[in-house]
C-alpha cells in the first residue's frame, strides 16, 4: 500500500509539466508505484501507444518484457508487486529511427525522491542504455557487454536490453540472451514473487 508521502509524490509526478514545451504530444506522465513493490522496473520512456492508453508498457515491448520476466499481466500491473519508473515519464515523440530519447529533466527531478519511497529490499530491473548509464556504476563499454555480464550486478540489480521489436536484430546476434540470461532472470524474479 502506498504511503501518504508516496501518494502525494505520485500526484506531483502525474501533474508535472516541466518539459511541456519539448513534448510534441503534450505531457502525460506515466508511472506505477507502491511502497510495497519489491520489483522496480526502470525503463526508457513511454511510447506513443502508452501515451494514448495511459497504461505503462501497454505495447509489444511490454508483452516481450513480461515474457522475459515470466510475470502475468495481473502481477505486472499490481503496484504492490511491480513499480514502473521510466527514465522519462512522458512520451518524448518520434525520431527518424524510433522514439526520441527520454527527456533529461525527468530522472534528476523525480527518481531520487521516488526510489527513496520504495522498498529497500527490492530488485531493480534496469532496461536499456539510458537507464544503464544512470544506474549501473560499473557497466561495461557497450550495452551488449553489460547485459552479458548481468550476473555481476546481482543480487539487487538485473540489466536487460530494451524489449522493443526494433531490437530483433540484437536478439538474433546474441542468442545467449534468450537461452541463458532470460531463464536465470526469471528464476531471480520468482524469488521476489514468492
Amino acid at each position: 500500500m502506498a504511503t501518504r508521502s508516496l501518494n502525494h509524490l505520485l500526484s506531483e509526478i502525474r501533474a508535472c509539466t516541466v518539459c511541456e514545451q519539448h513534448l510534441e504530444h503534450g505531457p502525460r506522465p506515466i508511472v506505477q508505484a507502491s511502497s510495497d513493490a519489491r520489483i522496480v522496473i526502470i525503463g526508457q520512456a513511454p511510447g506513443r501507444r502508452v501515451h494514448e492508453s495511459g497504461v505503462p508498457w501497454d505495447d509489444p515491448s511490454g508483452r516481450t518484457l513480461r515474457q522475459w520476466l515470466n510475470v502475468t499481466e495481473e502481477q505486472f500491473y499490481d503496484p504492490n508487486i511491480v513499480a514502473l519508473v521510466p527514465m522519462g515519464f512522458c512520451y518524448p515523440g518520434s525520431a527518424s529511427s524510433g522514439d526520441k530519447p527520454p527527456r533529461p529533466e525527468c530522472a534528476p527531478l523525480w527518481h531520487e525522491r521516488l526510489l527513496s519511497e520504495l522498498a529497500a529490499d527490492r530488485l531493480d530491473i534496469i532496461i536499456g542504455t539510458y537507464a544503464q548509464k544512470r544506474y549501473i556504476q560499473n557497466r561495461m563499454k557497450t550495452l551488449t557487454e553489460t547485459v552479458a555480464n548481468w550476473a555481476t550486478y546481482l543480487p539487487s540489480t538485473v540489466v536487460l536490453p530494451h524489449p522493443s521489436p526494433r531490437n530483433r536484430h540484437w536478439l538474433t546476434k546474441n542468442p545467449w540472451f534468450e537461452t541463458d540470461t532470460v531463464p536465470a532472470v526469471q528464476a531471480r524474479i520468482a524469488q521476489f514473487l514468492s
